[in-house]
């Protein structure tokens, strides 16, 4: 069987509590959602919702709870423009007979030679990251700077760079446009920083943007988008900036069109003397975007969406509001299209002609005294974007439980598959009623939304899931507490899902990677027969009979950890030599900060070399990334960019940052 590259990755939300019965075969599609007729209705429902949720979605008040104070808001006219700013623009068992999978992460051959791009979930689906290449420069940011890098000849030279503002920076590249999005902080912020690791598990705790009122002075995260001109690559400058409090979710870059998920919150209400909330308006649940124009000294202030523009569910989930921004970025920020839900935003999935935003709805605990949710769905919305420019809601289902990431969600032939976990409700100070498990939801995608068709489920009882690849018409699904069950998937039946194969191993694998016909590449961890993790490892599977799944070969890398286990961005695959790329940290005897490449054979996998951009004073340098270039493997680190033999790994050339 060949595997072909129909993949999906998403951030989980480990924290929920999730209950909740499979959907039978056949369930209608959930209602479309409907847009607010006014301002005014706008604020009433946020209003209403908060107060009855004490500003948490899905959550009932609490006796001695104070809701939001509830008063008949003046009636506005809508969304206004700034006087003085002006107006913003307008802006059977699974088939054996697949296609080969294409290079990982391919972005096409240039006229000064072939180079590889970020490690995307679809093909001609590109994704936004610390680096990118056009095949003759590598734009790349580190320490809040946007470098620019020559590759060409054997040693980098960095010939132009940027500073910019905030923090998370990621980057897409069109053409002469890099767009970079970060955050910013207000001052006093004393709230969890994103991406904090887990202990429990050594990985980041997912962020989820909260659906409650900000309280004033807390954390406040504003999104800012930085059209960067690079056409002469000596002197990057900004074009335009856009900026908007809130977070930014991710972003899917389809031809020249960017569509940017926003979560934001509602802001705080201030309180006079006499303890009196004042009166929430519109502002208080649609942020201002500020457009600012260096190339004509212009500011164009507008609100984030028009009230019409914005949708709600008919049963409350949150004040948050989750935004979808659409860039032509062949023009420019100026060009801005917008849709808008009043609901959370968590996790992206872009395909070629969709784009997905899924986040959780908590079920409350109805009984007295009982403080956590009874369960969770993750709602998931589906926007069009088949037109260039224009992104249109085209409705929205549901699943049980919570999602891994974007690997969790795929749309194929017209179905979306989405991989959940169920686990059980459970009363403080008791053990839960019954075991977590994984299945398998698909849902047909129409006219009328996302129709739930059936579900296959039963997957790693009682253990949490890993990972979730879906390669045309089948899933691969991997869960741990133990041993590691590779799970094998048939989906050709979108009524009929079903589990076809499944492997017992020790350890598990966080990512899954396809590798040529009918072989999967993991990377995760090993582990003991009790379950003790022992060490990162890569594994390679041989799932050419589905109903046989095998290990054929495994490769240590030491006491540690790759990142790719966190972010698959991290990884790369060059189909043409065999080679897989992966950052490695390990520590021991002989510990190692670097990156390790391994030639991959059908039965084997064989060290290649190592990349390492330490120095005596500094010994903890890690490679963040890498690119093929111009027959070199480029690599990048918070130092400098590096470039290395593509056969061996032995260095080339090196450019530090200063």
């Amino acid at each position: 069987m060949t595997l072909r590259p129909s993949v999906p990755l998403a951030v989980a939300a480990a924290l929920a509590l999730a209950a909740g019965l499979a959907p039978a075969a056949g369930a209608a599609a959930k209602p479309r959602l409907v847009a607010f007729d006014s301002c005014r209705d706008l604020v009433r429902y946020g209003q209403a919702g908060l107060a009855r949720t004490n500003g948490y979605p899905g959550v009932p008040m609490r006796a001695g709870s104070s809701p939001m104070v509830i008063t008949t808001p003046p009636l506005t006219s809508g969304p206004t423009d700034d006087a003085a700013g002006g107006v913003a623009p307008p802006m059977a068992a699974p088939t054996t007979a697949s296609p080969a999978a294409p290079e990982a992460g391919k972005a096409g051959d240039a006229a000064t030679g072939d180079f590889s791009g970020t490690n995307n979930q679809e093909a001609g689906v590109d994704e936004p990251d610390v680096i990118k290449t056009d095949g003759r420069y590598v734009y790349a940011v580190s320490d809040s700077t946007l470098r620019v890098v020559d590759v060409q000849g054997d040693a980098p030279r960095v010939v132009g760079s940027l500073p910019l503002a905030g923090y998370g920076h990621r980057i897409l590249l069109r053409g002469p446009r890099v767009l970079v999005a970060a955050t910013q902080a207000t001052a006093g912020s004393g709230s969890p920083v994103a991406g904090a690791a887990d202990p429990a598990v050594g990985r980041p705790v997912p962020t989820l943007p909260a659906a409650s009122m900000v309280a004033p002075g807390a954390y406040e995260p504003t999104t800012v988008l930085t059209e960067v001109d690079v056409r002469e690559p000596a002197a990057p400058k900004i074009a335009r900036t856009l900026e908007v409090k809130g977070t930014f979710v991710d972003a899917r870059l389809n031809g020249g069109t960017v569509r940017i998920v926003i979560g934001s919150n509602p802001e705080p209400v201030a309180t006079g003397d006499d303890g009196t909330a004042a009166t929430p308006t519109v502002r208080t649940f649609v942020p201002r975007t500020v457009l600012r124009s260096r190339r004509s000294g212009r500011t164009f202030r507008r609100d984030l969406a028009a009230c019409g523009q914005i949708r709600h569910p008919r049963a409350f989930s949150g004040a948050g509001l989750l935004t979808v921004m659409t860039v032509d970025l062949d023009r420019g920020l100026y060009s801005v299209d917008r849709d808008a839900i009043m609901a959370g935003a968590q996790v992206v999935y872009g395909s070629p002609t969709s784009l997905y935003v899924a986040s959780e709805q908590y079920r409350p605990a109805l009984e007295e005294g009982r403080s956590v949710p009874d369960g969770a769905r993750t709602e998931i919305h589906r926007f069009d974007a088949t037109e260039d420019g224009k992104t249109t809601y085209a409705g929205s289902g549901d699943v049980p439980g919570f999602i891994l990431n974007q690997y969790a969600l795929s749309e194929h032939e017209g179905v979306l598959r989405v991989a959940s976990t169920e686990q059980p409700p459970w009363f403080p100070g008791q053990a839960s009623a019954g075991e977590t498990e994984t299945g398998v939801s698909t849902l047909t995608i129409g006219g009328s939304g996302l129709t739930r068709r059936a579900r296959v489920g039963g997957l790693g009882k009682g253990e949490r899931v890993y990972a979730v690849r879906f390669l045309g018409d089948t899933g691969y699904v991997v869960t741990f507490r133990q041993v590691d069950p590779l799970y094998v998937l048939d989906l050709r039946d979108p009524d009929a899902p079903r589990t076809v194969g499944e492997l017992k191993v020790a350890g598990y694998s966080a990512y899954l990677h396809p590798v040529g016909d009918g072989l999967l590449l993991g990377v995760g961890q090993d582990a003991t027969d009790a379950g003790m993790r022992v060490g990162a490892q890569v594994s390679l599977f041989d799932v050419s009979k589905p109903s046989a799944p095998t290990r054929v070969a495994q490769h240590a890398l030491g006491q540690g950890t790759s990142a790719v286990e966190f972010d698959p961005h991290a990884f790369l695959y060059w189909d043409r030599t065999k080679l897989a790329v992966l950052p490695v940290s390990t520590y021991g005897a002989d510990p190692f900060t670097g990156a390790v490449g391994l030639r991959v054979a059908p039965a084997a996998i064989t060290p290649v070399g190592t990349i390492d951009h330490r120095t005596e004073d500094r010994p903890y340098v890690g490679v963040d990334r890498s690119l093929v270039v111009d027959g070199k493997v480029v690599s990048l680190s918070y130092r400098g960019l590096g470039t290395s033999r593509l056969d061996t790994l032995a260095p080339i050339g090196f450019a530090a940052f200063e």
